[in-house]
C-alpha cells in the first residue's frame, strides 16, 4: 500500500482534535467552570492543571491504541472479552442519548438569549440544523468546519471577557501551582466532564473514519490527542478566569445559572448577548460530537453504509429531542447520565490498556510504560468517581 503524505492526513488531525474539544466543552462545561470558580476562587486553577494532567494521560492513551490497531472502541473491546463491545455500545449510546438532551436544552437557551424564542423551539431548530448537517454529501467536512469555527469563535468572545472581568491574573497563576484548598471531587468531575462517556473516543473514531491508523501515525496521533486537551483547556481557563474576575470583586454568582452571571457581570447587556453566543456554540457542537460518536459504534462509517449511518443520526437526534421535551428540564436525565459515564470511562480504558498489550492486535508496536501507568491512574480515580457519583444517587 503508497504511503500517503502526510499533509494528506493534516485536515483530520485538526478535525479530529477540534471535534473531540468542542464536544467536551458543552452546557455542563461552562456550568462546572463557572460554579467551581465561585467556590474555589483562584485554587481552581490548580485543579485545571491536575485535570489538564489526567485527561492527556487518557486521551493519549485511547487514540494511541485504537490508532495503532486500527479498532473502533467496541471492536478493540470485543476481541478483548466477548461481549464486552456490545456493553460498551449500550453505555455510551443511552449516555450520550441523556447527555445529548442537555446539550439540545443548552441549544435551546443559548437561542433564547440571542432571539427570545423558546427554549423548545430553539432545541427543536438546533436538532434540525444537525440533522441537516448530517445529511449532507460529504458531512464530516462540514462537521470539521463547524467544529473548528465555532471552536475559535467561542475562544475569542470569552477572551473579550476575561478582558472585561480584569481577573487577578498574579493571584491565578500563583494559586496554579500553590493552592489554598484542594477539592478532589472538583478534579474528578472536570476529568468526567472531559473525557467521560462518548468524549473519549470522539476525536479517534474521527481519525480512524479518515482512514488515519498504523503505528507508522502513532506521533500525529499524539500530537492530535493533546491538541484536542489543550484546546478543550484553553476554554476552561478563560472561563475560570472571566469567573475569578467577577466573583474576585465580592459579585455573587448565584446557583440558577452561573454561567451567563459571569458574562452579564463582567460586560453586560453585551456580555450575555456573548453567553448566548457561547452557549448555542458550545451546544450545538456537542451535540453533533455526540451523536456522530455515539453512532460511530453502531455504524462505522463505511462504504455502502452512509444511508443506514444517516437514518441512525436522525433516530438519535429524534430520541434526544423527545427526551428534552419530555423531562423538559433534563436535569434528572443528567445527573442518570453522569452516573453512567463514570461508569464508562474506567471500564473502557482497562480493557484498551488490556488490549495494547495483545501482541495480535497491536504488531510491532510497543506501548510506553509510562503511559501504562498514567492510564491505570486515570482508571482508578475515575472509578472513584463512579463510586460517588451513584452513592449520591442512592
Amino acid at each position: 500500500m503508497e504511503k500517503l503524505p502526510l499533509k494528506k492526513f493534516s485536515k483530520p488531525i485538526l478535525g479530529a482534535a477540534f471535534l473531540m474539544a468542542t464536544s467536551a466543552i458543552g452546557p455542563g462545561f461552562l456550568t462546572q467552570t463557572a460554579t467551581f470558580t465561585s467556590t474555589l476562587l483562584a485554587s481552581f486553577g490548580f485543579v485545571i492543571l491536575i485535570s489538564i494532567l489526567i485527561d492527556i494521560g487518557a486521551q493519549l492513551n485511547i487514540w494511541r491504541i485504537l490508532a495503532t490497531s486500527s479498532l473502533r472502541a467496541q471492536e478493540l473491546a470485543e476481541t478483548i472479552i466477548p461481549g464486552a463491545g456490545k456493553l460498551l455500545t449500550t453505555l455510551i449510546v443511552l449516555g450520550g442519548l441523556a447527555f445529548n438532551a442537555g446539550n439540545l436544552a443548552g441549544a435551546g437557551l443559548g437561542l433564547e438569549v440571542l432571539t427570545g424564542i423558546s427554549p423548545k423551539y430553539g432545541a427543536l431548530i438546533s436538532a434540525v440544523l444537525a440533522a441537516f448537517l448530517f445529511f449532507q454529501q460529504e458531512s464530516i467536512r462540514f462537521i470539521d468546519l463547524i467544529a473548528k469555527v465555532l471552536g475559535i469563535l467561542m475562544i475569542i468572545v470569552t477572551l473579550y471577557v476575561v478582558i472585561k472581568a480584569k481577573p487577578p491574573l498574579l493571584e491565578a497563576g500563583y494559586r496554579i501551582f500553590w493552592p489554598e484548598k484542594i477539592d478532589g471531587i472538583a478534579i474528578l468531575t472536570l476529568v468526567g466532564g472531559t473525557v467521560g462517556g462518548y468524549i473519549s473516543f470522539a476525536g479517534a473514531h474521527r481519525l480512524l473514519d479518515a482512514g488515519l491508523s498504523g503505528s507508522k501515525h502513532i506521533k500525529e496521533v499524539s500530537r492530535s490527542a493533546v491538541s484536542a486537551i489543550l484546546l478543550a483547556s484553553l476554554m476552561r481557563l478563560l472561563l475560570f478566569l472571566a469567573a475569578l474576575g467577577v466573583v474576585s470583586k465580592g459579585i455573587s454568582l448565584g446557583t440558577h445559572n452561573p454561567a451567563a452571571a459571569v458574562f452579564m457581570q463582567a460586560a453586560g447587556n453585551l456580555g450575555y448577548l456573548f453567553f448566548g453566543i457561547v452557549m448555542w456554540s458550545a451546544a450545538i457542537t456537542s451535540v453533533i460530537g455526540c451523536a456522530y460518536t455515539s453512532i460511530s459504534f453502531i455504524i462505522p462509517v463505511a462504504v455502502g453504509q452512509e444511508w443506514k449511518q444517516k437514518k441512525w443520526l436522525l433516530l438519535f437526534l429524534t430520541l434526544s429531542l423527545t427526551l428534552f421535551i419530555v423531562f423538559d428540564n433534563p436535569v434528572q436525565v443528567l445527573i442518570g447520565a453522569g452516573a453512567l459515564n463514570g461508569i464508562i470511562l474506567p471500564l473502557s480504558l482497562s480493557l484498551i490498556l488490556i488490549g495494547s498489550t495483545n501482541k495480535k492486535l497491536m504488531g510491532n508496536y510497543q506501548h510506553p510504560a509510562w503511559l501504562q501507568w498514567l492510564g491505570w491512574t486515570v482508571v482508578a480515580a475515575s472509578l472513584i468517581l463512579s463510586v460517588i457519583t451513584i452513592s449520591k444517587l442512592f
